[in-house]
C-alpha cells in the first residue's frame, strides 16, 4: 500500500512537472493540442469502423447464408487495415494519459477513453476474431492474412446463424465501447480549450 501511494505521488509530481515544463512556452501547449487532435482522429476512425458494422445489422439479418457469406468477404482487407487505428488510438491515449497532469478532469476523462478503447479492442480479439476465420475460410487471402485469421480460431459448430449472431453482436458491443471512448476523449479535449 505504501509503495503504491509512493508511486502514485511520484507519478503525480513527475507527470505534472513534465506537463508544466513541456507547456511552459506556447509551443508545448500547441503540440499537446495537436496530439490531442491526432488522438481524437484515431479514436474516431476506430469508432466509425465498428459503428459501420453495427449499422448494417438490420439489413444483414435478412440475408440468406450464401449472400451473407459473400457480403462478409468484402470487409477484407479494408477493415483489417483500418483496424490499425484502434492500436494507434490505444497508444496515443496511453501517451496522452502519461503526459496529462494527475489529478484532474482531463486525466480521468483520458483514462476513461483509454479503458473503453482497450475494452473495444479486447472484444475484437476475444469475441469477433475467433469467428472471422469462418467467413474467410473459402476466400483466397495472402499468407500473412491467412496467418492473421487463423490466430485464436475457434471450431465452428452448429448453424451458421450462431456465428453470424456472435459476430454481429460483438460489433454492436464494440461500437458502443468505441463511442464511449470517443465521447470521453472529446470531453477531455474541452479542458484544453479552457487552458489558454
Amino acid at each position: 500500500m505504501e509503495r503504491r501511494l509512493h508511486l502514485r505521488r511520484l507519478y503525480r509530481v513527475g507527470g505534472h512537472a513534465m506537463y508544466a515544463a513541456y507547456c511552459q512556452d506556447g509551443s508545448g501547449r500547441n503540440s499537446m493540442r495537436a496530439f490531442m487532435i491526432v488522438t481524437l482522429l484515431l479514436v474516431a476512425i476506430a469508432m466509425a469502423l465498428s459503428l459501420a458494422h453495427a449499422l448494417e445489422l438490420p439489413g444483414k439479418l435478412r440475408l440468406k447464408e450464401a449472400t451473407y457469406k459473400s457480403v462478409q468477404e468484402i470487409y477484407y482487407p479494408g477493415f483489417t487495415i483500418g483496424g490499425f487505428a484502434e492500436i494507434g488510438g490505444i497508444i496515443a491515449l496511453a501517451i496522452l494519459l502519461y503526459l496529462t497532469p494527475y489529478p484532474g478532469g482531463r486525466f480521468w476523462w483520458t483514462l476513461a477513453a483509454l479503458v473503453f478503447l482497450v475494452a473495444e479492442h479486447a472484444t475484437y480479439w476475444l469475441v469477433t476474431h475467433p469467428v472471422n476465420n469462418f467467413w474467410v475460410q473459402d476466400v483466397a487471402v495472402s499468407k500473412p492474412a491467412a496467418t492473421f485469421f487463423s490466430m485464436l480460431r475457434r471450431k465452428q459448430s452448429g448453424d451458421w446463424k450462431d456465428s453470424r449472431d456472435v459476430w454481429e453482436a460483438s460489433h454492436v458491443a464494440r461500437a458502443g465501447l468505441a463511442m464511449l471512448s470517443l465521447i470521453s476523449i472529446a470531453v477531455a479535449a474541452t479542458f484544453y480549450a479552457g487552458s489558454e
